[in-house]
């Protein structure tokens, strides 16, 4: 029964390699053959290359000056990290929040079985991302320092306790998740903040690596006498990797007894939290007032509700929300620097600083493309819709409102940031701000155009026409193409005319596009989107 389980929960966590979500069918024999190997391409390939290139910089150079320990503590806490964020997320929705707790808990299979199921599921998770880091990082240790039998057997011991470490972490993590969601009122919104501080994490300290390396080499002997007397665990932790018995033994036992404690604990406190509901407050509806609201405020009431119900819609549609706001902190911060090195590089094309900013605005604000998916989105349930008294162009506009009134706020506060900082005259400044705001207007009837001639109404997974939809990928694409021939074209001849004419050109474009593209969601788009079915 533990078999089957597993089983069950691995298929769960590979099921679009096995079936096509947006076809409603399984994949052929090549299909699947394919996308294993893109993922042990991305897993074993990439991000394996990337450590086993950190490793051969790292590795020489620190067991040279006799600070092997260092080198495993760095790898290794690495490969924590890694091996935890890849497997937290799966804690908590796969192990206490899944949808079938219910379902099992009501079979005759003991609770920890099903329990011990789920956490294996949690262990091999956290195994694939840390391995990527563990392996080659020994491997690298192995050929530089030489091969031993008692190095085998500590390094071995060491990528156990990498991953038991990995294991507990996940599920601490994921327990306070479970304990602490169905008390959030808006946890859509928190995820999508949560993860959008991750990728800014992520993205901080990718571009701050080889400055971090550099320093550790630099004064590696430094920080290796400094974690000696701070933190003499973390050097028995490295030891290990070096072939210390003593410190292998004393790593495992710890581990073992920490496991020990966080499975009495998820044993007693398992049912109660996968049983838990998100029960509404005593009274809550006692007495509550519902006011009528016009046919449109409705219908955009409705297309909110789904974009903020949804955390994939909204970090994959709506990442140009909070990317455009920062973008214009940072022209606060640094963009008359930006604007001096645009001006030497392009010396020859005067006013090109203008026109590369608007472009760099127009590249973020393509990254709100919540209008494209938006008819797909309504799957299965279309027919509720079409069988409102509500005209098909009102539904249409609705989607097209609702990007707009997400993107053009933070657009205005970016473009009003860059007006302050580009070395223009006033009427090319308030040009740059006013064609900002045209963009954002024909992306948006740009989308639902799209949406409503390639819809997908057939997926059994929200992310198909999110991220796999033909409508999503013209968009974005298409908007950075259209971005990047608007600057090259200045660059190329456009600066001839100057950057205020060739902004009024453009924005006069935008707006007849504009208008041609409401013209047709209001004429053919609306019978297009009564004729699907």
């Amino acid at each position: 029964m533990l078999w089957v389980l597993l089983k069950k929960q691995m298929a769960e966590v590979f099921k679009s390699y096995f079936y096509d979500a947006k076809r409603n069918r399984m994949r052929s024999g090549w299909g699947i053959t394919g996308f294993i190997a893109f993922y042990l391409l991305i897993m074993v390939g990439l991000l394996g290359g990337m450590f086993t290139a950190l490793s051969k910089t790292l590795c020489p150079v620190l067991t040279g000056a006799g600070l092997g320990w260092l080198y495993f503590l760095l790898m290794n806490g690495m490969a924590l990290g890694i091996g935890t964020f890849g497997s937290v997320f799966s804690a908590c929705s796969g192990l206490y929040l899944a949808k079938d707790n219910d379902l099992l808990l009501s079979l005759p299979i003991p609770v920890r079985t099903i329990l011990a199921a789920r956490v294996l599921n949690v262990y091999l998770l956290g195994v694939m991302y840390a391995a990527t880091v563990h392996i080659p990082a020994q491997i690298v240790y192995w050929t530089v320092a030489g091969l031993t039998l008692v190095r085998v057997i500590c390094g071995l011991l060491l990528f156990l306790i990498v991953t038991a470490l990995v294991l507990l972490l996940s599920l601490m993590l994921g327990w306070v998740a479970a304990k602490i969601s169905p008390r959030l009122k808006n946890r859509s919104v928190i995820t999508v903040l949560v993860s959008f501080l991750l990728i800014v994490a992520y993205y901080f300290f990718y571009f701050r690596a080889s400055g971090l390396v550099q320093d550790i080499l630099r004064n590696a002997a430094m920080y290796g006498e400094r974690i000696k007397g701070a933190a003499a665990g973390l050097f028995l932790f490295g030891r290990i990797g070096e072939g210390d018995w003593a410190a292998a033994g004393i790593f495992t036992a710890v581990a073992g007894i920490l496991f020990a404690l966080v499975w009495t604990i998820l044993s007693r406190s398992f049912v109660s939290i996968a049983t838990a509901g998100v029960s509404a407050p005593k009274g809550q509806d006692a007495g509550k007032r519902v006011w009528q609201k016009p046919v449109f405020r409705a219908l955009l009431d409705r297309e909110f509700a789904r974009f903020t119900s949804s955390p994939n819609y909204m970090l994959n549609c709506g990442l140009g929300i909070l990317l455009l706001p920062a973008f214009g902190v940072l022209l606060l911060l640094r963009g008359r620097g930006i604007c001096s090195a645009l001006n030497d590089a392009f010396a020859s094309q005067p006013g090109s600083p203008a026109v590369l900013i608007f472009a760099m605005l127009g590249l973020l604000s393509a990254m709100n493309s919540m209008a494209a998916p938006s008819v797909s989105l309504e799957g299965r349930s279309l027919w509720i819709l079409k069988s409102l008294p509500v005209e098909p162009r009102q539904v249409l506009r609705a989607k097209v409102v609702m990007q707009l009134i997400l993107s053009e706020f933070p657009m205005l506060i970016s473009a009003i940031c860059a007006g302050f900082i580009v070395p223009a005259s006033l009427g090319v400044r308030a040009l740059l701000c006013l064609v900002a705001l045209v963009y954002v207007g024909f992306s948006a009837l740009l989308g639902v155009a799209v949406g409503v001639s390639m819809p997908i109404l057939t997926w059994t997974n929200e992310i198909v026409p999110i991220k796999q939809s033909g409508a999503v990928s013209i968009v974005l694409f298409g908007s950075w193409g259209f971005i990047a021939l608007v600057a090259g074209t200045y660059l190329g001849i456009g600066y001839r005319i100057g950057p205020a004419l060739y902004l009024l050109l453009l924005g006069i474009l935008l707006a007849t596009a504009s208008a041609f593209l409401l013209r047709w969601l209001d004429t053919k788009g609306s019978r297009r989107f009564a004729e699907l079915s």
